[in-house]
């Protein structure tokens, strides 16, 4: 391929743009609120991530999910496009090349990059978690380490191990509360990411917790859930004092959203799973305008205090 038939950076955004308006109504709206060179990394990290797992799971833009039946050839296939990417090749797929375009801009470590694939991995190969400790670790190879990715993207200094790891607390967050939401779809693919250890707990047969009589006892694991999100969630606002303060809104923004979505699983019961959970636009725009007022008193509203959550993510 000759230099001119490159595609060009501007290119590359635009088509990351268009891949976060389809698959995420949610992180499309936080991401506005970045400086433009951060939401253009935004955009380009979230092309790659949504590539990713759509190739894993056979979606399209984190719809319809199906049964696979070739996952290690698929894994096989994320692998070398992201090696690719990170040893700055062009792929000639934008969403890989948007990875390229982010790792040569930042100091991200490709560990992180490699540490999302495991977590592709685990799925791969029908991977479950029969602790909570073993859903910590999936939560961080899904979604943490995708919060120390975009920290960098902001301008965190991939050197500061403290904010990191509050980065990361949101993406388990987020996880937490998308695991919650997620458990009957999640069941249609023959998958389950609360541990089975809380299933025993409960007295839920194995492969039965989506069964009518089961609902009540799957509906406190679900609040449980989302009280876990929570608590990663209080612990993330506490780094946004060290982020400029529209990095620190746009992160604000997405906690209430994502958060407002474990709450309300919660709060429907063992109704949760009768509708999709979701947030209108209007409770969107509630949330980004009360996290600018949290943004600008973010060191007052956010003292520094010791991260008190027992998991610590893997450090490299």
């Amino acid at each position: 391929m000759s230099d001119h038939a490159l595609p060009s950076r501007d290119a590359i955004v635009a088509t990351a743009q268009e891949s976060i308006a389809r698959g995420s109504k949610s992180f499309a709206a936080a991401s506005k609120l970045f400086d433009r060179r951060t939401r253009e990394r935004a955009w380009l990290l979230y092309a790659w991530c949504r590539a990713c797992d759509d190739i894993a799971d056979g979606q399209d833009h984190g719809h319809g999910m199906t049964l696979i039946h070739d996952a290690p050839e698929r894994l096989t296939r994320i692998t070398a496009l992201t090696e690719a990417a990170l040893a700055g090749q062009v792929v000639g797929d934008p969403a890989f090349d948007a990875l390229r375009i982010v790792a040569e801009e930042t100091r991200m470590p490709p560990a992180f990059a490699r540490d999302l694939i495991a977590g592709f991995a685990l799925d791969a190969r029908g991977w479950r978690p029969r602790s909570e400790a073993d859903l910590y670790k999936y939560c961080y190879h899904v979604a943490g380490v995708v919060g120390c990715i975009m920290a960098v993207a902001m301008g965190v200094d991939p050197d500061d191990q403290d904010t990191l790891d509050r980065a990361c607390d949101l993406g388990m967050a987020f996880q937490l509360a998308n695991i919650a939401r997620d458990i009957e779809e999640d069941d249609r693919v023959g998958r389950a990411y609360v541990p089975e250890d809380w299933f025993v707990e409960m007295d839920i047969p194995p492969g039965q917790h989506m069964k009518p009589p089961f609902r009540p006892r799957l509906a406190v694991l679900a609040r449980r859930l989302a009280d876990r999100a929570a608590e990663f969630e209080a612990s993330a606002r506490v780094g946004t004092p060290k982020l400029p303060f529209r990095s620190a809104w746009a992160v604000l923004s997405a906690a209430g959203i994502y958060g407002a979505i474990g709450r309300a699983v919660a709060a429907r019961g063992e109704h949760a799973w009768d509708h999709r959970v979701t947030t209108s636009r209007w409770e969107k725009l509630k949330f980004i305008t009360r996290a600018a007022i949290e943004a600008r008193g973010r060191a007052r509203l956010y003292p520094p205090s010791p991260r008190d959550i027992a998991w610590t993510r893997p450090r490299h």
